[in-house]
């Protein structure tokens, strides 16, 4: 039984990420005491289905035995090996190898971070020194999405473009540019796939020739924007936007840290989209949220130029826990488990039938749009189908459908605006599948009696 100090405790000394630190204060914390496959379990001893895998990370589920055998092993053997000064360790190296040989195209230079969010900055340091090598360092100006997700450092969280992730904090910098998504359901131009592309393709182009194309560095893209609403652009849409940053000479970053490691499918989302960007940023899966790690996905042709412009002087970026030997043998285990464990192919079975489960669910009066691809989904509330109106903030979407589901044995992920986000762990049984479909239905007819929710139907 949680003791109401661990809760004091908590109110006191914990500060936790986006949130509001006042509210947060007030309702107190939510300990989660264990998991087990798709299942979490509160100091309370509630059991809940994750319908949200931690944080979209804990992609081959909790209790993987094997996973916490490779960490102690590696602990036992070798804690901590820097990668500075021309040394490694063997589950790094082998890491890499393996994660070069499954990549798309000539992605085969890994380099390793902590997480998504330092992966992303690390990709803008890499830019940089590669323009300059290049004997072009006026190319500094980087475009990205609107409601795209990049990231919280400091120059990510520019390229993210979430109001709640800029305000007060004196971002984005002047160098950040954005286009709109493609947010097919609420895209001015409508939902014709064709039609969406070539808008985003004219805003582009648009973009970088108000910039200058001698000056754009950089576009950034998700594959699916997670944090954004779970927003899937068209088939074809990545490609068409990659094709036009290379007829155009700037470096495309595929931002994969949500939907690398069997999310929608595959290992990576950019072979459903038949692109080899020039860099991709992956995390979350990698080490399926067991212990930290990111990685930087880097082309050949960029790595070259990279290296011969320093010669044989050092590249001056580099963490203290970059490959770090622990997360590197976890990383091994986790990719052992997609593949050889058959978790990436439950994955694609048990995607389809929360689609499926999810599209069922359509007819419900709050429900606008259902989408996703393999075990990433999102189902959007409205008050007016018709209208397409989102829910009042007066109902507090975020956090009161988050209660309703949470008190149904259900951990999602609700937004303020009225989305409701899935990214369910890759094991998940046909059972557990039916379970979160059953339990979001309950909270939806839950949340169609919510006062505030009734009068905005009626307004």
């Amino acid at each position: 039984m949680l003791s109401n100090s661990l809760i004091e405790l908590d109110r006191a000394h914990l500060v936790h990420p986006v949130a509001s630190y006042r509210s947060h204060e007030q309702q107190g914390v939510r300990v989660l005491a264990s998991a087990n496959g798709a299942t979490v379990t509160d100091a309370q001893g509630r059991q809940l289905i994750d319908g949200f895998a931690g944080l979209w990370c804990v992609n081959a589920g909790y209790g993987h035995s094997s996973i916490v055998e490779a960490a102690a092993r590696q602990m036992r053997e070798l804690p901590y090996a820097t990668a500075y000064f021309g040394l490694g360790s063997e589950p790094a190296i082998r890491l890499a190898a393996e994660l070069a040989e499954r990549a798309p195209g000539d992605l085969k230079h890994i380099y390793f971070t902590l997480g998504g969010s330092d992966a992303v900055d690390s990709t803008i340091r890499f830019i940089r020194y590669y323009w300059i090598a290049k004997g072009q360092p006026q190319r500094d100006q980087f475009i990205s999405i609107e409601q795209g997700y990049h990231g919280s450092s400091t120059v990510g969280a520019g390229l993210t473009a979430l109001p709640n992730f800029h305000a007060g904090f004196g971002i984005p910098f002047e160098w950040q540019h954005k286009i709109a998504s493609p947010y097919p359901y609420r895209n001015p131009v409508g939902q014709d796939p064709q039609a969406i592309i070539d808008a985003s393709l004219a805003q582009l182009k648009e973009k970088i020739e108000a910039i200058g194309p001698d000056r754009v560095a950089a576009f950034y893209a998700e594959p699916i924007q997670g944090s954004g609403g779970v927003i899937v652009p068209p088939k074809g849409w990545l490609k068409a936007m990659r094709d036009l940053c290379k007829h155009y000479g700037i470096l495309f970053v595929a931002d994969e840290v949500i939907t690398g490691f069997g999310r929608t499918g595959p290992l990576f989302a950019s072979t459903q989209d038949n692109i080899v960007p020039d860099f991709m940023t992956t995390a979350k899966g990698l080490t399926s949220g067991y212990v930290p790690m990111g990685a930087v996905f880097m082309a050949d042709h960029v790595y070259q130029v990279i290296a011969d412009g320093a010669g044989a002087s050092a590249v001056g970026h580099g963490y203290t826990y970059s490959a770090h030997p622990v997360s590197a043998a976890v990383g091994l285990e986790v990719l052992r488990l997609y593949e050889e464990g058959g978790l990436l192919e439950n994955g694609v079975r048990a995607g389809a039938r929360l689609m499926a489960g999810l599209e069922g669910l359509r007819d419900h009066p709050l429900v606008g749009d259902v989408r996703g691809r393999g075990m990433l989904a999102a189902i959007e509330l409205v008050t007016d189908k018709t209208a397409k109106t989102p829910l009042p903030a007066e109902a507090a979407p975020a956090r009161r459908v988050f209660d309703r589901a949470w008190e149904n044995g259900l951990v999602i992920r609700a937004f303020a605006n009225g989305v409701l986000g899935y990214a369910p762990p890759l094991c998940c049984t046909d059972n557990e599948i039916d379970l979160i479909v059953e339990r979001t239905a309950r909270t939806l007819d839950q949340t169609l009696e919510d006062p505030d929710v009734r009068r905005a139907m009626k307004d």
